[in-house]
């Protein structure tokens, strides 16, 4: 009985969303590539103004997308989604201000299509130049995003790429309207009909489908967690670059700044706990253990911070949870720290490459050695000195956005801006030359 003494009444489940009616995988696809003919050609003129035009339609439509993204948000909460994932979801007028800003952002860069990488004349007398070029057609898969709805279509228009774009159901509401604007606003500008492509978040069966486009979609890119990931190494046969997870640690050295160390871990930590460049690792020196973890467990306990601690650890801070195995591999997404006790840079330096995923690391010191041997030795895409993880980003590093943080080595690392969506090609150029 209810506390009123009345029989609570049965609500039923509101009903789910009907996801956005989008055309067949393979129709889109086609389409893209008979635009990727033209985009490949298009003047930057024309791509800057078809940027301008879709960074004013986000802002003077925000209002609709905030509607539809609530709608998103609504069903996510249903659907028990983490509170990582909802803040990726959830967009507010401010977060879609953020986007048209970034888009215009991109259209202020430099166009890379057409840019003359190096070039000499040959023993032969024939000019060799190798040129940047489009790669044609690229897709992006990605869950819980919508910003990368638009953030992909900028970077992917800019660079004369056509893109396919394939977001999760979890964000339909909020991507169809987003994609919706965006070619809208595109084709006005005189970008021509297909470069920028929706299908939905339709289950394995479509996924598999956009992944095995050969001849047609030129690469890949995924946004999401291992899942996705391990779910397109299964079928993919276009080439993919696998934008990974980011298990990032914090190095607090001996002689450490304590006062940045403190600063420089809750930031990465805090700041924004949802994303792959947040720390999930504190390591800390011995020599500084004592003085600096009653500090930072405080301010991380603070801020909402669940904390985990190796035995060493745990000796300093009994509040400490035990830090399990399972732990240091770990990706939490969520304001959840681990914190282990090392003797030297070397062991952190071990302990990093042993467990990190290659995104973004950090160390904390004074000593230039010790500095040197973490830039050198760390194998990662991005590796600072006395700076946050959090700084990992597209637009941070002036490259307006990002399409995903590669953690691999071939053919990008780190952010994929404008550039890495570009592949080059050679150009020779002779005087009826043939070789003798």
């Amino acid at each position: 009985m209810a506390p009123d003494g009345f029989a609570p009444l049965h609500v039923a489940a509101p009903p789910r969303r009907q996801l956005p009616v989008t055309r067949p995988v393979a129709d889109v696809c086609l389409a893209a590539r008979e635009a990727s003919r033209t985009l490949a050609t298009l003047d930057s003129a024309t791509k800057d103004r078809a940027l301008h035009a879709i960074a004013d339609a986000l802002v003077l439509r925000s209002e609709e997308i905030v509607e539809a993204n609530s709608r998103d948000v609504e069903a996510g909460r249903q659907d028990g989604l983490s509170a990582a994932l909802l803040d990726r979801l959830a967009l507010d007028a401010r977060r879609v201000a953020d986007i048209a800003q970034a888009t215009r952002a991109i259209a202020a860069l430099p166009d890379p299509v057409g840019e003359v990488l190096d070039g000499h004349r040959l023993p032969s007398g024939l000019d060799l130049r190798r040129v940047r070029v489009p790669f044609g057609v690229v897709a992006v898969v990605y869950e819980a995003r919508p910003n990368v709805t638009i953030d992909a279509a900028a970077l992917c228009l800019k660079s004369g790429n056509a893109i396919v774009l394939r977001g999760s159901s979890s964000a339909a509401d909020s991507n169809a309207v987003l994609a919706a604007i965006a070619q809208e606003a595109a084709l006005e500008a005189g970008v021509p009909p297909g470069a920028i492509g929706l299908v939905a978040g339709g289950g394995r069966e479509e996924l598999g489908e956009l992944a095995t486009q050969d001849g047609v979609v030129d690469l890949i890119f995924p946004r999401g967690g291992e899942g996705l990931k391990a779910a397109l190494k299964e079928v993919a046969t276009v080439p993919v670059i696998y934008a990974a997870s980011g298990n990032c640690h914090v190095y607090v050295d001996a002689g450490a700044d304590l006062d940045h160390a403190l600063a420089i871990t809750v930031n990465a930590k805090v700041q924004r706990p949802g994303t792959c460049n947040a720390a999930e690792k504190l390591l800390v020196h011995a020599h500084e253990a004592r003085a600096f973890l009653p500090r930072v467990t405080g301010a991380l306990r603070d801020a909402g911070v669940e904390l985990r601690g190796d035995d060493r650890a745990r000796a300093i801070d009994p509040e400490l949870l035990e830090a399990t195995d399972e732990d240091w591999p770990r990706e939490y997404l969520s304001l959840t720290m681990a914190i282990k006790v090392v003797d030297s840079a070397t062991q952190a330096i071990a302990h990093v490459n042993q467990h990190g995923s290659g995104h973004s690391e950090a160390i904390v010191t004074r000593d230039a050695a010790a500095a040197r041997a973490f830039q050198l030795r760390v194998d990662a895409a991005c590796v600072y000195v006395n700076a946050s993880t959090r700084f990992t980003d597209g637009g941070e590093f002036g490259m307006g956005a990002e399409i995903g943080n590669s953690t691999q080595k071939l053919h990008a690392r780190g952010p994929i801006g404008v550039r890495e969506l570009c592949t080059y090609k050679y150009v020779v150029e002779g005087d009826g030359h043939v070789r003798p």
